[in-house]
């Protein structure tokens, strides 16, 4: 089986969950992750800011505040709902995430604002298995700004899906800020002990937050989360969720290097460069300083034909 860093779309098409996950670990911690939001306006107008995230050199890409009960991702070409995944999947030639958001209720929002949260995002199982009919290769239980998603809520979805999913779908968990729940701010945001009950629920992937982007979390305490998680046998991803993501191009690779030295098996970069996907300039620059020019260009040049 081929890393990560060398595979070109048929590889893509043609893996199973487990191999998806070989590859990521054979890549040694360089594997980019890119969100975006499809519901916005695209950066480009008509491609979408998932296409853009791609060309700039995301490895995977992952859909931020997808509603698989209206799935829309503006800039694709006329499509079916329900086969938008399908179709960013054959213009892209990247595995596709989504989250989902384990919430006990939905709270009272301003019904004109797009960031509302739906029941279409809410981390249900019937939700997670009309996300992997769609072909997502893999869920990613978190929470958005204020949504108020708990670890212990991550933790129970977990249990759900791991039992009706595991073996069709990567199923990631963690927070990488507090979505509103204080009391899970700062170091306390994810644990060892979390990390301990997400790996025991059935967790593939542990999400934590990158150095430098939560008040209190550091290199070396993601360094003894990661180093935790790897012991278990889970992967994990560091993530730039706090719009950092918009910071300058040194902000980026600082991060980035602080980020390799934890050991991490992949990098994320959020969607809140202005809105919809980090800044093109910083996946860029963010993909030069963990694996260099020739991974880069490599992944920005390979057609999706291959």
């Amino acid at each position: 089986m081929k890393r990560l860093l060398d595979c070109t779309s048929s590889d893509f098409a043609k893996m199973s969950k487990d191999e998806l996950l070989y590859s990521i670990a054979a890549s040694e911690g360089r594997v980019l992750l890119c969100e975006s939001i499809g519901a916005v306006q695209p950066m480009l107008g008509d491609i979408t800011n998932a296409e853009f995230t791609a060309s700039m050199g995301a490895d995977i890409l992952l859909l931020n505040m997808f509603d698989v009960d209206k799935p829309v991702i503006n800039g694709l070409p006329k499509t079916e709902p329900q086969k938008v995944i399908s179709k960013i999947k054959e213009l892209t030639g990247r595995p596709v995430g989504i989250n989902l958001e384990p919430v006990q209720n939905i709270l009272p929002q301003d019904k004109d604002s797009q960031w509302s949260m739906t029941k279409g995002r809410k981390a249900t199982l019937e939700n997670a298995q009309k996300a992997s009919d769609m072909g997502v290769d893999m869920i990613l239980l978190t929470g958005n700004p204020g949504v108020e998603v708990t670890n212990q809520e991550i933790l129970h979805t977990l249990q759900i899906y791991k039992k009706e999913l595991g073996d069709k779908v990567i199923l990631a968990a963690g927070k990488m800020h507090a979505s509103g729940i204080l009391t899970e701010a700062a170091e306390n945001i994810i644990t060892v002990d979390d990390i301990e009950q997400f790996k025991n629920a059935g967790a593939d992937v542990i999400l934590l937050p990158a150095p430098g982007t939560v008040p209190g979390i550091t290199m070396e305490y993601v360094k003894t989360l990661v180093t935790h998680s790897h012991a278990l046998g889970c992967l994990t991803i560091t993530a730039i969720g706090t719009s950092q993501e918009g910071a300058d191009t040194e902000t980026i690779r600082n991060i980035a290097l602080m980020c390799k030295m934890t050991g991490t098996d992949m990098h994320h970069l959020g969607d809140a460069g202005y809105i919809g996907m980090s800044l093109p300039e910083n996946i860029q620059t963010y993909s030069l300083a963990i694996r260099g020019r020739r991974h880069t260009y490599h992944r920005m040049a390979s057609s999706i034909n291959r």
